[in-house]
């Protein structure tokens, strides 16, 4: 008696094998011209008419040996397809990490659709940004984001001001220049916020994923060791479908 894992194993190249087997057949059923023939013999009027040979067209498709092939193909897939879903019904296995049993003997098809659903969000959480290290981050409960220490930035403004060149004397003015001074007249305490994971977060948060996604790995391939019992369902279908 096979395992169901093996049953999956088989299933996917059968599968594969059958379904190109039967898009081929049909294919030809759609070109009716491949299921006719003659054959042609000529016949003069008398002896001194003018003689052909005969002439032939080989039938290339025989319908009845089409539907043959065809119940040959599908019930080899039928058959290790109820194989798969039988012994699916019986397949089932405890999700357990670190020895605390989270899901108790789930089906093998739900723990497949389980672990896809912890990979996609492991690549969810693994895209979440995290805080700039750069800054000292507090949690503020009230606004529910991070909050950063205040710093003060000054704001600076241009003003002109004139300075003396060289000073007035009995002949001569005072020689004067406008220059560009940056003058404070105020400064900005700011406060940043942020929605982002502190970057510990979200390695654990990682961490714990990974963990389940191998126990439930683990859990997928003791189920698929459930014993998958042989099955002859088409028999009876195709025997019915071409009686």
């Amino acid at each position: 008696m096979a395992k169901l894992n093996q049953i999956l194993a088989v299933e996917k190249g059968t599968k594969s094998r059958v379904y190109s087997e039967v898009t081929t057949m049909n294919a030809s059923a759609q070109k009716p011209a491949l299921f006719n023939g003659f054959s042609k013999n000529w016949k003069p009027k008398d002896e001194d008419s003018e003689v052909f040979p005969p002439e032939s067209l080989r039938v290339q498709q025989n319908a009845r040996e089409m539907l043959q092939s065809l119940a040959r193909h599908l019930t080899e897939l039928f058959d290790v397809s109820a194989a798969k879903d039988w012994a699916n019904c019986l397949a089932r296995a405890d999700v357990v990490v670190d020895g605390k049993v989270l899901v108790k003997g789930s089906p093998a098809t739900y723990l497949l659709f389980l672990e896809k659903q912890l990979n996609d969000m492991q690549t969810f959480v693994t895209n979440l940004p995290i805080l700039d290290p750069a800054e000292e981050w507090r949690f503020d409960e009230a606004s529910n984001v991070y909050k950063s220490e205040l710093t003060k930035t000054a704001r600076t403004k241009k003003v002109q001001k004139p300075i003396v060149l060289y000073d007035a004397t009995k002949e001569h003015p005072a020689q004067t220049q406008l220059i560009t001074e940056d003058v404070v007249i105020g400064h900005w305490d700011t406060v940043k916020h942020s929605g982002a994971l502190p970057p510990k977060r979200r390695q654990e948060l990682l961490e714990r994923i990974e963990k389940l996604i191998k126990a439930v790995k683990f859990a997928r391939e003791e189920a698929n060791a459930q014993e998958a019992e042989k099955k002859e369902i088409a028999s009876a279908i195709f025997a019915y479908l071409l009686g």
